[in-house]
């Protein structure tokens, strides 16, 4: 399909805007995967435990999932080049007060900061190689910036490794104000001025009542598991949320012109691909949370050899993605997306078998399966998503991929906390030790992921049955 580039500016320099794209993908993964690796050291140095240090993380990917939507309606009505633009800035900004936080609440209020930014990265992100590249090619673009993912979150835990052992927590977010600066310099230079006049609203009470149900529904998955799944504390924020989410549903109905537009929802590759995404992100987040602790407190390796070893699924993903996304535009993107399902799983389920004494190539061959299976699955999933979307709509459609994307990082560290506390207090009740302990809570987390991703291995056999439907680019 040619792409006029009279109405689409994009497609002028698809290369150039993929570049620019990218840049934003990488800032965004480098920061994720250097938090990952020094969640101990903060956690350490504000004396403080598991449960509170991880929001750190929570209140990043909560943020993120307020917004998303919003941030893509908006990309959509007026634009990308100033969202994105806006989205590098605060993002650069934020990452300095970040390091610059002397106590665990500032750190927090500046990851909330940080991920407005994000926010305004990944909801126009996708969008733009969606307008770059037509249907034939978009899936090895998409490959390249699945091997980007892999690069960002590859340097995240080495260089947050190298960078906490040898300048302390503070300059793993001070590493992402020169890459915001080089993203800034790109955006003025390579996007194209995509400004245009909407005489579409924008939906403010749909954006609120969104986030208002969004935030109880995530306030209630993260806290459940330590209020109490019966507590009054927990079944006030799952009514609220319930509440809040049903008026949303109701007005998107209505409304002239919807935050969410729902008939995307009908789309069944778009459907089914977002579910998958959802399961295989829970499943992804319960090992980044989980193997950074074992690797430090039960394996006792330094945060520079736990870095290396984390490095390890990013490094084989970068090499997986690019080919996975061009054979996606060539192979079943079902087939694809069941048998990277199946090897994260097995992947997952062989960090059980981890002991103390488990050398680091052993480590590391689970992280590499990991890598595999991951670098299988995300290229073509996300090819199947979008490329289902309308154009008019790639936006929006962006945004919710990114938004099922945090939403399964959000319920990942949730469930697989909650799994690893209920399983962790059993075996202290026992009178297990602390270090048995956290390897029964260890291994019942890391189980229950790969339980998570053969979900995603049923799903790719419903997505096999055809699907009657038009296809968009």
């Amino acid at each position: 399909m040619t792409q006029n580039i009279s109405e689409n500016p994009f497609a002028a320099r698809p290369w150039a805007c993929l570049c620019v794209s990218a840049t934003g993908t990488f800032m965004a993964t480098l920061d994720g995967g250097i938090v990952n690796v020094a969640l101990p050291t903060i956690a350490a140095r504000f004396h403080t435990d598991l449960p509170v240090a991880q929001w750190v993380l929570t209140v990043y990917l909560l943020t993120i999932a307020c917004l998303l939507p919003a941030f893509g309606r908006i990309g959509d009505m007026s634009g990308r080049k100033s969202k994105y633009f806006r989205g590098f800035l605060i993002f650069t900004l934020s990452s300095a007060l970040c390091g610059a936080a002397p106590g665990l609440w500032w750190l927090i209020l500046g990851r909330a900061a940080q991920a407005v930014g994000a926010a305004l990265l990944m909801a126009n992100g996708p969008a733009i190689v969606m307008m770059s590249f037509p249907g034939s090619k978009r899936g090895r673009a998409l490959g390249m910036i699945g091997m980007v993912v892999s690069l960002g979150s590859l340097a995240g835990p080495s260089l947050g490794g190298l960078l906490v052992g040898a300048l302390g927590w503070q300059s793993i977010f001070y590493v992402n104000v020169p890459i915001g600066i080089l993203g800034m310099i790109l955006v003025h230079r390579v996007l194209p001025d995509d400004r245009r006049t909407s005489t579409a609203t924008f939906d403010y009470t749909g954006s609120a009542l969104y986030a208002v149900g969004i935030v109880f529904l995530l306030i209630s998955i993260v806290h459940g598991g330590s209020w109490g799944w019966a507590s009054p504390v927990t079944l006030c924020c799952e009514m609220a949320a319930v509440t809040a989410l049903t008026l949303f549903v109701r007005r998107q109905r209505v409304v002239e012109h919807p935050l969410v537009d729902l008939s995307l929802f009908r789309i069944r590759a778009l459907t089914l691909g977002n579910l998958a995404s959802f399961l295989a992100f829970m499943a992804l987040l319960a090992n980044a949370i989980m193997l950074p602790f074992f690797l430090t407190r039960v394996a006792g390796l330094s945060p520079q050899r736990a870095g290396l070893v984390l490095a390890v699924l990013p490094l084989v993903m970068a090499f997986v993605a690019p080919v996975s996304g061009f054979v996606s535009e060539k192979i079943s993107h079902a087939l694809m997306t069941g048998l990277g399902m199946a090897i994260v799983s097995a992947g997952l389920y062989s960090q059980t078998l981890l002991t103390a004494s488990s050398s680091m190539w052993r480590m590391a061959l689970g992280q590499a399966a990991l890598g595999l299976g991951y670098g299988i699955f995300i290229a073509p999933n996300n090819n199947a998503v979008l490329g289902s979307a309308p154009r008019s709509k790639s936006g929006v459609a962006g945004a919710i991929m990114a938004l099922v994307r945090n939403l399964g990082m959000v319920s990942g560290i949730a469930v697989s906390s909650a799994v690893y506390e209920a399983f962790h207090d059993r075996a202290i009740a026992r009178g297990l030790s602390e270090i048995a302990s956290f390897t029964a809570g260890f291994d019942a987390a890391v189980t229950f992921a790969a339980v998570l991703a053969l979900g995603g291995v049923l799903l790719a056999g419903l997505r096999a049955v055809p699907d009657r439907a038009s296809h968009t680019d």
